[in-house]
């Protein structure tokens, strides 16, 4: 038997090998068949053949034919928004998030989506949980799951045996946490199980043409546990996160096949997770009357589209002379760097003033297009002076107080005004909408001279 790392050849056709090349296979006959391989145990589905990993050699990239993948669909338009128009196939999905957020509620409604519409099998495989706790949610939220195959283990021998067996056309793994090998020991979601399991998986599902899909564990600050080099292995990373409501946000961290700015809004019910058709509506907040001070709006991107939300601050002096930033859906940072311009270009004063900043409907900012929204609002909180209704502000604030423009203002405007809002400024003209070029001029189409 040829030791791992030797180099043999075995014949495409037949499969007969020898350690020396021939120019015609003796077993079946066949001229220049015989293909260079090198004997080794821990080839992935992707380069293994007849116990052999292939020996890659370098090719011109100018001889390579770009191909576009197919797209699956999954039956709910929010999860392929954040994918990026469907699931790609031959591409593995790494979804985290926190216990109980619906992980398995997503991608079972996904899985029964998938079987209805697309067709084939659909592999179920869950390490946490048994067979008739999966069946009873999928009874509850009324689901057809009659296509749907389940599988209770964590071996992960016995996943690739059902998942040769199957050739499914969308896989879960649920979760890759709890999946071992005895190749890499007996405990799971150690960093070698972790690796060892997450690569053999994503080996077998680049030869596919089916999708794959693992659920992760996160740490308390909100990250994919275990190695980072898990989100380096696979295609698509996306994190589920969620307010104090029944709202629930998706977003892209890495995606290989498409944009990682598309955010998917859920909300939970009875019947599982339904996508939020009008996501404005869950940030601004619909009063009666007078709008209260430190409140302002901005009209944000995320993705291939608009919606308006609801910026919130409060200012009240400083305990011991040691002012803070409480901001947790803005970046606290970009909080202190906005009341600091404030301050020198518009001469108002922070420094002694503790700084409270929300976002209505919990959803996280980090678009550099909030800038003048934060700015009005903490100059109102600041100075107990409410921003007309109807008001909405677009754009990015420098250190010299200057507000710059911003990526596709005209959309923001459109999107603005059909939802009501009659005085928006903007950093540049544009019709319908009030010019501003620094914070001075803010202030005083806001707040008056």
């Amino acid at each position: 038997m040829a030791k791992k790392g030797t180099t043999i050849f075995k014949c495409a056709e037949c499969g007969y090998s020898q350690p020396k090349w021939l120019g015609r296979c003796p077993e079946c006959g066949g001229w220049n068949t015989m293909r260079e391989f090198i004997e080794d145990s821990n080839a992935t589905f992707a380069t293994q053949k007849n116990g052999a990993a292939q020996k890659a050699r370098p090719i011109p990239l100018s001889t390579v034919q770009a191909q576009e993948g197919e797209r699956i669909q999954t039956g709910i338009a929010e999860f392929d928004r954040v994918l990026g128009g469907g699931a790609m196939k031959r591409s593995a999905v790494l979804l985290g998030g926190e216990p109980g957020i619906g992980k398995s509620t997503l991608l079972l409604q996904a899985a029964a989506c998938v079987s209805k519409k697309v067709g084939g099998a659909i592999l179920y495989v869950s390490g946490e949980e048994s067979a008739s706790q999966i069946k009873s949610r999928a009874d509850r939220l009324g689901l057809d799951c009659s296509k749907i195959e389940i599988l209770c283990t964590m071996r992960l021998e016995d996943i690739l045996e059902a998942l040769d067996k199957l050739n499914p056309i969308f896989a879960v793994i649920d979760s890759i946490q709890t999946v071992y090998s005895v190749e890499g020991g007996i405990i799971p979601g150690t960093v070698n199980q972790l690796k060892y399991c997450g690569n053999e998986l994503i080996g077998w599902v680049k030869e596919r043409d089916s999708f794959l899909v693992m659920t992760a564990h996160v740490t308390k600050e909100g990250n994919i546990a275990g190695p980072k080099a898990l989100e380096h292995m696979v295609d698509t990373v996306i994190s589920f996160e969620h307010n104090n409501d029944e709202v629930r946000f998706l977003r892209a961290l890495k995606n290989r096949f498409g944009s990682v700015d598309e955010l998917g809004i859920f909300e939970m019910s009875q019947t599982g997770l339904k996508g939020v058709v009008d996501p404005s509506a869950m940030f601004i907040t619909r009063r009666e009357g007078k709008q209260p001070a430190g409140i302002a709006c901005a009209a944000v991107f995320e993705g291939s589209r608009v919606f308006l939300v609801e910026i919130q601050a409060l200012t009240v002096p400083a305990k011991a002379n040691l002012s803070r930033v409480y901001s947790e859906k803005i970046d606290s940072a970009r909080v202190a760097r906005i009341a600091a311009v404030l301050e020198k270009r518009a001469g108002l004063r922070f420094s002694d003033q503790d700084i409270y900043v929300n976002v209505a409907g919990g959803v996280r900012l980090g678009e550099s297009a909030i800038d003048a929204a934060l700015a009005a609002a903490l100059y109102s909180a600041r100075t107990d002076i409410a921003l007309q209704n109807g008001t909405a502000l677009v754009g990015e604030l420098s250190l010299a107080g200057e507000i710059r423009p911003v990526p596709r203002v005209k959309q923001r405007v459109k999107t603005a005004k059909s939802l009501g809002f009659e005085k928006i400024l903007v950093p540049e003209k544009c019709e319908g909408a009030i010019f501003v070029a620094n914070v001075k001029g803010l202030v005083e189409k806001i707040f008056g001279k």
